[in-house]
């Protein structure tokens, strides 16, 4: 953001955490006209620096109430090897993130699923079955005092 002034980076802090509110509204919270507001939030919307807007879910009242992180070291370190288990994760609707990393392994997965039990077949039935996988550690989430994720 070294580019930006003050006033745009205002404007990214607070639409981060309210992404629907009203120009008019924002505006005054920043100090501009709602149409220089606007544009500003255009441009950074055209620039890419705004890739767009999401909804913030409770998984909770969706019935998922088991989170956990997940490291996952590979066997095998080609590219196809990785380009496959990125495909898998992708497919995979219980891991709501996956990150390449470095370090002792190669991958951070964020899993998300309404149980233990529904957590030990996803262990069992996705991770275990990939023949690149060679460790994997399991990580549970027993809270998150901050969460900052769209």
């Amino acid at each position: 953001m070294s580019d930006m002034d003050q006033i745009s980076e205002r404007i990214l802090r607070i639409l981060a955490r309210e992404g629907r509110i009203p120009n008019l509204e924002l505006a005054e919270r920043v100090g501009l006209s709602p149409s220089a507001c606007l544009r500003r939030v255009q441009d950074l919307e055209r620039r890419g620096v705004i890739a767009g807007y999401r909804a913030v879910i409770d998984r909770e009242k969706l019935g998922i109430g088991f989170v956990a992180y997940v490291t996952v070291g590979l066997s095998i370190h080609t590219k196809t090897a990785q380009e496959d288990f990125e495909r898998a994760m992708r497919l995979a609707p219980q891991v709501r993130e996956c990150h390449n990393i470095t370090g002792a392994v190669e991958y951070l997965l964020r899993v998300e699923v309404a149980d233990l039990v529904a957590y030990k077949h996803f262990h069992t039935e996705v991770l275990g079955t990939l023949a690149q996988v060679s460790a994997l550690t399991s990580y549970v989430v027993m809270g998150s005092p901050k969460d900052e994720r769209a």
